[in-house]
């Protein structure tokens, strides 16, 4: 009984002291696909990825309701970094969808002008809402409702609390009139936050050290990621000596205390209060890593070193040593990555799949119609007819009486041209081992598109090539061959593509590059670079994150300078969060559903190529 009326008092006054409208609210997730188009569109950094901030302790004064519900202690508010445009996860401040919304958009547009100098926090957010209202006039009204609407529900401190009662009225002239307020009147307690304004103390993740040969990267570990854990700021610990570890019992102020470190390998039976423990880690501001070997609990541990060399495949040249992009040194870094030429050691000559041969006799007969046609030259000195046309204008000036010669008088059938060569990349990472559906993964899809890619293009007659990279840090860098431009497609190149199989990492980059020196000696009027991935760049080391886009990104600027045209084709759902900027607008395409990748494919390059 006790326990049934503790649970309706909380229940009673955690209503009372609510001043959220959860049937209001937006999620970022339903709002970041057009926030993230936004941000980029008002002239913000491409580089920045859109993910969620996690709720930090503000330390105002709460109300009464407030203090005996322990309510709202805490408050996400946006900032941004060098990696990331952070946004709240959830905004239900106003009464209305429409206003939750719009704010959404007013942090992002926001967002666009901060440069992270720094400044008092009054002072920025001044200047970044001058910024923005000058620069976009357009999104004035939707301030002034925000505004309105954050004015009507911020709380009236204590007429007694005169420097609070100060501070208050300085943040609403501010907020009315960005610039008119110089400085921030000094008070006891921070005041209330702001929730159209960024944050006045954001918090900085710090930079993690390089991986290291035993770190586990994607798909190495089945335990939340910081993003589930709505963007927890990480703090990388040395691991504790076993003897400092668990409860502390030397001191007898500490013997109901825990330790900073718990490593304990506890049964599943134990495991029954998992939601205290999600509950716990959304309460954290910090949370602690260290590296590790032994695992808290059973898990399966795989090793991701390379193959014995009697088992992998064959090595065709020792290394081609490539640079890489190093995007806060703004240079490109000499002879930094080796790419590592390999070829199929087991690949039978095998015919087209059976599952395959449909679709591929209606793509045949759908390019063949793209093959070049024969056609007839005008004009020439000689040939196997006469050109009536040009021999009738020949006999009307010469019966005319001017001057004339009988040169270009005959014709000749000769064969059209198509002067085009493709080369495509294959993105062969270890992601490409999850499942699309019950009956194939992303690796089967990939193989079947290469297949049907490779029908296609045959029956044009178009020069192109196949090949397939993954990476293990930035040494070695597997690149696979799988059909040359030299190479007639043929049995023994459908053997190449059936071996495909999960690699490593994607170091997207020095694939690009790599492909980039294959394509620029082909003599051709157009010569399209195709990467077809399922994610984005990543490897073990730094490469994951910021770094990784912004080398694949120049990776992309000297590929167009060689006068070669990069395409890229995806299944990555949140591709659009990051693709602009690494490609460009109209240079990449979605495939939604994966499994339609093999079909669309060829379609595509059709497409790009008439």
């Amino acid at each position: 009984m006790e326990e049934q009326v503790g649970a309706l008092w909380h229940r009673l006054i955690t209503r009372l002291a609510q001043t959220r409208h959860p049937e209001a609210a937006v999620t970022l997730q339903q709002v970041s696909r057009t926030v993230g188009i936004l941000f980029r569109a008002l002239g913000g950094d491409g580089g920045l990825q859109v993910e969620a901030a996690h709720a930090t302790e503000h330390g105002a004064r709460r109300g009464l309701l407030q203090r005996i519900a322990g309510e709202a202690k805490r408050i996400e508010l946006a900032w941004r970094d060098d990696q990331h445009l952070r946004l709240p996860a959830v905004i239900d401040y106003f009464p209305s969808r429409q206003l939750n919304r719009d704010l959404y958009l007013w942090l992002a547009a926001l967002a666009v002008g901060d440069r992270q100098q720094e400044e008092p926090w009054i002072h920025k957010n001044q200047r970044l809402t001058r910024q923005t209202l000058r620069d976009f006039p357009g999104i004035r009204p939707r301030y002034k409702r925000l505004v309105a609407a954050h004015l009507a529900q911020r709380r009236e401190p204590d007429p007694r609390l005169r420097q609070e009662v100060a501070q208050e009225a300085a943040i609403r002239q501010a907020l009315r009139q960005p610039g008119s307020v110089e400085r921030l009147p000094a008070a006891s307690r921070p005041p209330q936050p702001v929730p159209l304004w960024l944050h006045p103390f954001p918090p900085i993740a710090q930079p993690a050290p390089p991986a290291q040969d035993g770190d586990q990267g994607k798909g190495g570990s089945g335990g939340p990621t910081l993003e589930e854990l709505q963007g927890k700021r990480a703090e990388r610990l040395e691991k504790p000596e076993a003897k400092d570890r668990g409860l502390i019992t030397i001191r007898m102020e500490n013997i109901f205390t825990w330790g900073d470190f718990l490593n304990l390998d506890r049964g599943s039976e134990e495991n029954d209060d998992l939601e205290s423990a999600a509950d716990a880690a959304r309460d954290m501001d910090v949370m602690a890593v260290s590296p590790d070997a032994r695992t808290a609990a059973g898990k399966l541990r795989f090793d991701l070193d390379l193959p014995a060399a009697a088992e992998d495949d064959l090595v065709l040249d020792e290394g081609i040593l490539l640079p890489e992009w190093d995007y806060k040194k703004q240079r490109l870094l000499p002879d930094r990555c080796r790419i590592i030429p390999m070829l199929a050691a087991r690949a039978e000559p095998i015919p087209l799949p059976p599952s395959l041969r449909r679709t591929a006799r209606r793509l045949r007969a759908q390019f063949q119609q793209l093959a070049p046609a024969r056609v007839w030259q005008r004009a020439q000195q000689d040939g196997s007819e006469i050109d009536l046309d040009a021999y009738l204008r020949f006999a009307s000036d010469r019966a005319s009486g001017h001057a004339t010669t009988s040169d270009g008088l005959y014709r000749e059938l000769r064969a059209g041209s198509r002067d085009l060569a493709c080369l495509l990349l294959a993105d062969l990472s270890l992601s490409t081992d999850t499942w699309v559906d019950n009956h194939s993964r992303v690796i089967d899809v990939i193989r079947d598109s290469l297949f049907l890619f490779a029908e296609s293009l045959a029956a044009t007659g178009d020069r192109f090539a196949i090949h397939g990279f993954s990476s293990r840090k930035r040494d070695p860098i597997r690149f696979h061959q799988i059909k040359r431009f030299d190479e007639a497609y043929g049995a023994q190149v459908r053997g190449r593509i059936d071996a495909i199989k999960p690699g490593y990492y994607t170091r997207m980059g020095s694939a690009i590059r790599q492909g980039s020196n294959l394509l620029k000696v082909i003599d051709s009027e157009r010569r399209l670079l195709l990467i077809l991935t399922d994610g984005k760049p990543n490897d073990l080391d730094r490469y994951e994150g910021r770094y990784g886009i912004e080398d694949t990104r120049q990776a992309v600027r000297e590929a167009r300078a060689l006068g070669l045209q990069p395409f890229c084709v995806t299944i990555d759902t949140r591709a659009n969060d990051y693709l602009p900027h690494l490609f460009g607008g109209g240079h990449y395409v979605v495939i939604h559903k994966p499994s339609q990748l093999p079909r669309e494919l060829p379609l595509l390059y059709a497409r790009l190529t008439t």
